[in-house]
């Protein structure tokens, strides 16, 4: 038989599969024997609403002459898998391919690896997603196709690895040879859908420079690509919205590849990360992406040290604050080692994926288990998954779907993320934001992410926002949230937040000066990005020094000419009534403050801290404002901190400072906070709600490992005392689901309380209508 021509497959495959399907025909994207025949069982609802319990085992090559599917086949049983993700193609294909430079796994030989498990999978009614890995290619296709290759400004290419070429995403090998190896296998396969880790092409961190994306990018903004990293560039500007355009298209292409040689329900759904700086760094829109999607998948897995297990919790709020809370979002779950260096061969210490997963569950995600390679001497990681899987199976009624219950939005966005945080997100951006989240998560009050465009859609529902430092801010952005503040809403903002128009450049003053209650001076610091990076690294003996000052009623010694300690404080400083000063750090400038709004904290300017001889306070007092209220009749509070005690919190974990934070937050919201957790430990609160029912899922973070991984005990903490606001209800039930006790419940005065005796890992408290 002779060889097609990588052109005259694509146009022959794509003619054989309309010719199979006949004219006007509709396609069926599985065979009767699976998907179709469960819709039907499932009252019609899509593969994609019911499949909540994943596995992925990740082949190696050599796998396809060990993989021993009758035992895979009984493993999916034991962890009652309802969808399979298997290698096909891409980098490797596991099947006998027949696109042209698709360089089948050195193993095959005539084996059909991926069809095998597929039909094993699809045999025992269980849905199949063939993955692909599109972001490299060998020798071979790089020396035919010389012009599908990224190229460096020398004209070099760029590497994925030692070797493998990394292909450009404006190129044939993205917009013409994977849609070939899609159609090919949707045609042959019938799978439910696709996904893809790798589908982004280059990162953020390298300019391609190869003919495709200079005529691209010519005939779309009519400028040349970008020589440097220059955020100020007009150029550089524009190719960094320009490469967020290029992934959609090549999202949109290849979900449009899938239906149409697999059906209206044979989905490409990539995979995207867990944080807003993966993607960002990815160049892969996180918004538009859920805004398109029918589910999500989730490449998220493991913490960090710096996150701890909360941040999946919060990779829920974030995912489903965009893709919306009655969609799925199962998680890559390893099963494997992933410290610093990721051993995959060897367990994962099951409490370490335990609380994961528990958070993940607490997040609204679903569980997907993932191992790599098909056969381990390291035999630990095959039960890991066996108790969670049970639990989740026989409560997932109660963990999907479901809506939150909270009072309070922490505000964020993509575009503050790339043209505020530019090359030092972590530190402008993120570090700010985690501030915030630890310092609910420890207060246990519970919060979602809302995205900065969808204010106007999310702010309704809530009674506070938080603005951590949120440098970048539209027009539109700034006009909802001032409309939010006059309808009587909370506000704290942060540092320069408003500060700066959509492309990072300063304004004249605060957008939201009006709303803060504060104005920008000409020369103030915060002007200057410079400044602003250097003041948010500084490390000093700086105060904030409480107003008014009660040292002198309290006990303590005392001197000629401190104050007499007359006066009440604001609500805000509630419970640092023995102390005058807070730790800082930082550095503050002068502010203008509007007449009406009050400054509860000044600066007190950095003194040595060696030697100890020298550790005084040569300027106790400025008038240079740290923190200013604004209370007004007809809007809402707003609380404007200009020192970065939210970033300062994420970094050194002050417990003076977390307290304050969360403060602000209750006193913004009118004290409306539906939910009040007491007792020992570090728990990550999560409400809900669903029809008929309120819905507690806290997680223990206290553990041997909070902040270090592995996690290799769990500690429990208890009792924990529960007070759930419940207005429009009078709950007649509750059930613990993890424990199984049913603790006794009252209701007084639209609020619910029990006890919980002990939380080991997790707990979900169910409080019903129906007795």
């Amino acid at each position: 038989m002779q060889k097609q021509t990588r052109r005259q497959f694509l146009s022959t495959s794509a003619a054989a599969a309309a010719g199979l399907l006949g004219a006007g025909a509709t396609r069926v994207p599985v065979s009767t024997r699976t998907a179709a025949r469960q819709a039907s069982a499932s009252g019609g609802r899509p593969w994609y609403q019911r499949t909540l319990r994943w596995m992925q085992t990740n082949i190696a090559e050599i796998d396809v002459t060990r993989y021993d599917i009758p035992w895979w086949r009984q493993h999916w049983k034991r962890t009652q898998t309802q969808g399979v993700v298997v290698n096909a193609g891409g980098i490797v294909a596991y099947y006998p391919t027949d696109v042209p430079l698709h360089r089948r796994s050195e193993f095959l030989g005539n084996r059909d690896l991926f069809g095998d498990l597929a039909k094993a999978a699809h045999d025992d009614g269980i849905v199949v997603f063939a993955r692909m890995d599109s972001n490299g290619a060998g020798e071979a296709m790089y020396r035919a196709h010389p012009d599908w290759f990224t190229r460096k400004a020398d004209g070099q290419p760029y590497f994925r690895d030692e070797t493998l070429y990394a292909p450009c995403i404006n190129g044939p090998y993205y917009r013409e040879h994977i849609p070939a190896i899609l159609r090919e296998i949707a045609t042959r396969y019938h799978p439910e859908g696709f996904t893809d880790n790798s589908w982004s092409g280059l990162s953020r961190a390298s300019v391609c420079y190869c003919v495709n994306c200079r005529t691209r990018f010519r005939q779309s903004r009519g400028l040349d690509l970008p020589v440097e990293r220059d955020w100020n560039s007009v150029a550089y500007r524009a190719w960094i919205e320009w490469s967020y355009t290029c992934r959609l298209e090549i999202w949109d292409l290849y979900n449009a590849a899938a239906r149409d040689a697999g059906g209206s329900e044979c989905l490409w759904v990539g995979m995207i990360g867990g944080t807003l700086s993966g993607a960002a760094g990815a160049f892969r829109d996180y918004r538009e992406i859920c805004r398109r999607a029918d589910m999500i998948m989730l490449d998220s897995q493991r913490r960090s040290d710096a996150t701890g297990f909360q941040a999946n919790g919060q990779t829920g709020k974030l995912v489903h604050g965009l893709l919306g809370w009655d969609k799925l979002a199962p998680e890559s779950m390893a099963l494997y080692q992933t410290t610093t260096v990721s051993f995959r061969l060897t367990a994962r210490p099951e409490p370490e994926v335990r609380l994961w997963a528990a958070e993940a569950f607490a997040g609204g995600i679903q569980p997907w288990w993932h191992y790599v390679n098909a056969y381990h001497e390291d035999r630990r990681m095959y039960t890991t998954p066996l108790a969670l899987s049970e639990w989740y199976a026989a409560n997932q009624n109660v963990l999907h779907p479901r809506v939150p219950l909270a009072t309070v939005g922490i505000v964020y966005s993509q575009r503050n993320h790339d043209f505020f945080g530019r090359d030092h997100a972590d530190v402008l951006v993120e570090l700010p934001q985690r501030g915030f989240t630890q310092a609910l998560t420890r207060a246990r009050i519970p919060f979602v992410l809302v995205h900065a465009d969808d204010l106007e859609r999310d702010a309704p529902a809530l009674r506070t926002l938080v603005l951590p430092n949120h440098g970048v801010m539209t027009a539109p952005q700034a006009a909802a949230i001032r409309a939010f503040v006059r309808r009587g809403g909370g506000l704290v903002a942060t540092g320069v937040s408003s500060l700066l128009d959509e492309w990072g450049d300063p304004r004249a003053d605060f957008a939201l000066a009006d709303t803060l209650g504060v104005g920008l001076p000409s020369a103030h610091p915060f002007r200057d990005e410079v400044q602003r990076r250097r003041s948010a690294t500084e490390e000093a003996q700086s105060y904030l020094r409480l107003t008014p000052e009660l040292r002198g009623r309290t006990a303590g010694p005392h001197m000629a000419g401190e104050p007499d300690g007359a006066g009440e404080r604001h609500g805000v400083l509630k419970g640092f009534d023995q102390t005058d000063i807070l730790a800082y750090g930082g550095s503050l400038a002068p502010l203008h403050v509007a007449a009406g709004s009050k400054v509860l904290l000044t600066f007190v300017p950095p003194f040595p801290a060696f030697p100890p001889e020298a550790v005084w306070s040569r300027r106790m007092t400025t008038d240079i404002p740290g923190l200013v209220v604004t209370e007004g009749p007809g809007s809402g509070r707003v609380a404007y901190l200009a020192a970065d005690l939210d970033r300062r919190y994420a970094r050194d974990n002050t417990g003076d400072t977390g307290a304050l934070l969360a403060n602000l937050v209750r006193w913004t919201a009118g004290e409306d906070i539906p939910l009040e957790v007491t007792g020992p430990g570090l728990l990550d609160c999560h409400l809900y709600r669903q029809p008929d029912r309120l819905i507690l899922h806290c997680v223990n973070l206290t553990n041997e490992g909070t902040w270090r991984g592995p996690l290799d005990e769990l500690i429990p903490v208890g009792p924990v005392d529960v007070r759930v606001r419940v207005p429009d209800a009078r709950p007649r039930r509750l059930r613990l689901l993890v424990s199984k006790e049913q603790p006794p419940l009252s209701v007084a005065d639209g609020w619910a309380a029990f006890r919980v005796s002990a939380i080991l890992d997790h707990e979900v408290a169910v409080l019903e209508e129906q007795a």
